[in-house]
């Protein structure tokens, strides 16, 4: 296996990127989005960065800025639809959000770069209502990336984004996440799909909740169609009643998504879930472990993750 350098930044106020996401395009181009320009985990600087390597990932591009709001933009996820059309996800908090979490945020700086951050935290409430523009939202190119048109709010988010099922229509397994619409439960897990790459999304169906837990639980949602057309959902899962604390739980759609299957724990000990299909047929399951020893994990799965 080999192992390539994205983007990193040795020295500066800004050395934390995080969440990443890649995709392909039909000449084999890889791009991959992240969240960017950061002070750590929690701060109110991220940006949205875009990187590009035309030659399997030995080399890539300095990064593009997609997104710089005046919020911090996060967990990017990116979905190649064919023709140079893509779609980037993100997400913004409201900026109430850090302001009640600044010791957070303290706790990753340093004397050099709190001064930093407190001023932009202690400006946030003089900062017009206009530019608190938080929720999950999409973005889409038609140029492989070089442009992108103006922001979607969408329902629901999951640090992935959707996927695009055999049919041509998109699939977003997320959390729901400021969207405004009452019918929604906050915080709940639904499946949406669009039919036109992304302007527009409608409801299939809620997640139901193992029992015991409840939506504080639940997070971060991906999902990958099957060669059958099943769709495999898997969720990350944390606190009391989770199998280590943090695990992650499957469930599965045969009707296109219109229903799920009751959520069952993997009772491994990592999250959150990506899933790829491999081109032997086998489904590859990646998470990262928080209990020793440490580091990114695997699983594999040769009848799709039963």
């Amino acid at each position: 296996m080999k192992h390539f350098i994205i983007g990193r930044t040795e020295n500066g106020f800004y050395r934390y990127q995080g969440w990443p996401t890649v995709c392909i395009d039909e000449d084999g181009v890889l791009y991959t989005v992240c969240s960017g320009n950061r002070l750590g985990h929690l701060c109110v600087f991220g940006k949205n960065f875009l990187y590009k390597s035309s030659d399997g990932g030995e080399s890539w591009t300095p990064p593009m800025v997609i997104n710089d709001t005046y919020l911090d933009d996060r967990d990017a996820g990116i979905t190649y639809l064919g023709g140079g059309n893509m779609l980037l996800t993100y997400f913004c908090h409201p900026w109430q959000f850090y302001a009640e979490r600044r010791g957070w945020i303290d706790s990753y700086a340093n004397d050099v770069t709190r001064p930093m951050a407190e001023g932009i935290l202690n400006g946030y409430a003089n900062m017009p209502e206009e530019h608190n523009k938080y929720g999950s939202f999409v973005r889409l190119s038609q140029d492989y990336g070089n442009t992108w048109d103006e922001a979607i709010k969408v329902p629901v988010t999951a640090p992935h984004g959707p996927i695009k099922l055999k049919n041509g229509k998109l699939f977003f397994l997320g959390k729901e996440f400021h969207s405004g619409d009452e019918s929604l439960e906050h915080g709940a897990i639904y499946a949406f799909e669009s039919a036109d790459d992304g302007k527009t999304w409608q409801k299939l169906c809620g997640i139901e909740f193992p029992e015991g837990l409840g939506k504080s639980n639940m997070h971060e949602p991906h999902a990958i169609e099957l060669p059958d057309g099943t769709i495999l959902g898997a969720i990350r899962a944390q606190g009391e009643g989770v199998p280590h604390k943090f695990s992650i739980f499957t469930c599965r759609s045969t009707d296109g998504g219109k229903s799920f299957s009751h959520p069952e724990c993997l009772g491994i000990s990592g999250s959150p879930p990506h899933l790829m299909l491999h081109s032997s047929g086998a489904l590859i399951l990646t998470y990262g472990r928080r209990q020793a020893p440490f580091g990114e994990r695997v699983m594999i799965s040769r009848d799709g993750g039963v």
